[in-house]
């Protein structure tokens, strides 16, 4: 049975850092393409990153390039999102999620992921 497990979420000071994880169990990510995705408050849900297992391609929305990395570690079956110079508008519930392709355009189309996990609360506030 396929699952996703985030972790990582918690309260952090604008400015601060947090990773998130995004563990795997019942498939290899191998041939996955892994998104993440976010939910504020009284706003929908938007893509903002996604990684291509085939070519390592990626893809950030504007409101975190610089800031954000997302990376997948294959021996430990998990997805990764370093966050960076949080600020009070990061704050949302995050979600990973998964598309079984290896194909960058398939990848970056973030209304079409099957797989989701159950999402981490992240709160930026000092």
């Amino acid at each position: 049975q396929l699952q996703l497990v985030e972790s990582g979420g918690g309260l952090v000071q604008p400015g601060g850092s947090l990773r998130l994880s995004c563990a795997a169990s019942g498939f290899s990510l191998a041939y996955y393409g892994i998104g993440w995705f976010r939910q504020a408050p009284g706003k929908e849900r938007e893509g903002i990153s996604c990684i291509s297992n085939g070519d390592d391609s990626t893809y950030y929305a504007d409101s975190v390039k610089g800031r954000f990395t997302i990376s997948v570690d294959n021996a430990k079956n998990t997805g990764y999102l370093q966050m960076n110079s949080l600020r009070p508008e990061d704050t949302a519930v995050y979600y990973c999620a998964l598309v079984r392709s290896l194909y960058y355009r398939r990848i970056r189309k973030f209304d079409e992921y099957p797989y989701w996990g159950q999402g981490t609360q992240v709160i930026v506030s000092s």
